[in-house]
């Protein structure tokens, strides 16, 4: 009996670390990955924008780190708390710190918000969009 549950126990440890993907060796460290979340600086909290109108959004890229994991820009339109499918631009580097939108044709309401993502995402403050 003592030889049996001996082996067993044996077996089932070299199993464990036979296993593909699994080893007795420390697992690697991920690399350091620097994350940039430029604060946006317009619009701002009082802003009002009107339909049809073109903007400036602009961030500040003053704090970016040497190396950014991703450099490719995204801003959505956000309300309510969440984040819409409108898509005011893309394709642009973060590290420009402002891209020139068209506000969309949306119900003027005072609770927008951008998105900018990139390395990161962050919000603008809340401010207003009215019709046209």
């Amino acid at each position: 009996m003592k030889f049996t549950s001996l082996t067993i126990a044996a077996i089932s440890i070299f199993s464990a670390f036979s296993a593909p993907g699994v080893s007795g060796a420390p697992a690697a460290e991920l690399d350091t990955r620097d994350v940039f979340v430029p604060p946006i600086t317009y619009p701002h909290a009082g802003t009002v924008w009107k339909v049809g109108q073109r903007h400036n959004v602009t961030w500040d890229t003053s704090s970016r780190p040497v190396n950014i994991t991703n450099s490719v820009g995204l801003i959505m339109l956000r309300k309510g708390g969440l984040t819409t499918p409108v898509i005011l631009g893309d394709k642009f580097s973060i590290l420009l710190g402002r891209i020139e939108v068209t506000v969309p044709w949306v119900t003027p309401d005072s609770d927008y918000q951008l998105v900018l993502f990139g390395d990161s995402g962050n919000f603008s403050p809340k401010f207003t969009i009215n019709g046209a």
